[in-house]
């Protein structure tokens, strides 16, 4: 059987499911614009100042766009983050003093998370380096996360719990709404003082509800992700309580300018329209996400999500249990890429990781994980993590490419 065979064969299966995934999507376009409604977005916002920042109507604009659809008490916007890394490190430096306790309910956190916390590296700069006390809750058959186990950890002795609501480089299940709902209810009846920290990156408009919907205190994520619908060129949001924003935005800045300063350098306009896009932009990934699912169980391999299961995030997994296999899956996905075709990607050493990782992805923003991209750390079981496509028809023209490849 040909590749056009194939995958076309696999998009009559999937089919059936993209009338949920574009209910969502409408669900989602639809609160996104009762924002801008609501807040009167025009012309005027799009301009910005320079050095401080004070008074920038547009920026204060765009935090309470962000807090209007994400239901928070405040949000803060900006172009300053460099990634959700950033993001998440400035909510937890923000918010925990010394001697108090995270406790990680998903296992272990994304690899990005590994120095921030103090697992690796240099322990000086990182949370346990400033006396937090860290702990993890491990996962069920290294799949689930147990909500018993939950129930004897989340006591009064902790101070946050962080759900990273994406599998980051494991094979875990991501956490659905649903999920996070259970989780955040039994740590509250625990402790209603504790702070539910939500990494919300991969996630925003996949589901209806998003995490401060069903009881989260605080979410963080990347404008170069879901977002920031493939055009916006950087930066990131913290959205939630007012008084935990603001701790985390004097991270950021700095006490007593939180985010009252900061030049936009002429990217609110963008930011603006990335958000008015996302939704449709997101529910392109994951019909491609969906899509791919199919083709890769139909040739053999093991691949989650299947595509039958609602979706939480963007990410598609691929296991191929060598090294070599997944560098030919991230070699040919480069191939198809709008953006630097012609190069090949090379496993590498990458800031933040211990392993190294092998990346692809030529995309229009350096690294933007709503775009079409695949990664991957050089470490057993060996899986491509699959992500993002600003349109379904480039991931179905890259799955024909990768198809060929594999089954040769």
């Amino acid at each position: 059987m040909n590749k056009d065979t194939i995958v076309q064969n696999a998009e009559e299966k999937v089919k059936q499911y993209f009338d949920r995934i574009d209910n969502i999507k409408e669900y989602n376009q639809e609160k996104v614009l009762k924002a801008f409604y609501k807040n009167k977005i025009g012309l005027e916002h799009f301009s910005t100042v320079s050095g401080y920042g004070h008074d920038d109507l547009g920026r204060e604009a765009l935090d309470r766009v962000f807090a209007d659809v994400f239901k928070a008490e405040k949000a803060i916007v900006r172009n300053h983050f460099v990634s959700g890394t950033h993001t998440l490190a400035c909510c937890l430096f923000g918010n925990l003093r010394y001697g108090e306790k995270l406790l990680s309910v998903a296992g272990a956190p994304y690899d990005t998370m590994e120095e921030v916390i103090g697992k690796r590296g240099d322990k000086r700069a990182s949370l346990i380096g400033h006396g937090i006390i860290y702990d993890e809750l491990p996962l069920i058959n290294e799949s689930d996360v147990d909500l018993e186990g939950l129930e004897k950890k989340a006591d009064k002795t902790t101070n946050m719990v962080l759900i990273q609501r994406s599998r980051g480089y494991s094979l875990r299940k991501s956490l659905n709404i649903e999920t996070i709902k259970k989780i955040i209810n039994i740590v509250k009846s625990k402790n209603p003082e504790c702070i539910c920290f939500v990494d919300n990156c991969y996630g925003e408009f996949v589901e209806k509800l998003e995490p401060l919907e069903v009881g989260a205190d605080l979410i963080a994520g990347s404008l170069i992700k879901n977002p920031g619908g493939g055009i916006v060129e950087a930066g990131g949001y913290i959205a939630g309580k007012a008084k935990y924003v603001d701790q985390a935005a004097y991270r950021l800045t700095a006490p007593g300018i939180g985010t009252k300063g900061g030049a936009m350098l002429n990217q609110t306009r963008l930011i603006f329209q990335g958000l008015f896009m996302a939704p449709s932009i997101v529910s392109e990934a994951i019909k491609g996400a969906v899509l791919a699912s199919q083709v890769f169980e139909d040739i053999g391999f093991i691949s989650t999500p299947k595509p039958d299961e609602p979706r939480t995030d963007l990410i598609q997994t691929i296991t191929f249990n060598a090294p070599q296999p997944l560098i030919d899956f991230c070699k040919t996905l480069q191939m198809y890429s709008p953006v630097e075709s012609y190069l090949t990607p090379i496993p590498d050493e990458v800031p933040g990781y211990d392993d190294k990782l092998i990346m692809a992805g030529g995309s229009f923003i350096e690294g933007s994980t709503i775009e079409l991209s695949a990664d991957g750390p050089l470490r057993p079981p060996y899986a491509a993590y699959m992500q993002g496509g600003l349109n379904y028809a480039h991931v179905k023209i890259a799955l024909k490419g990768i198809v060929e490849k594999l089954i040769r």
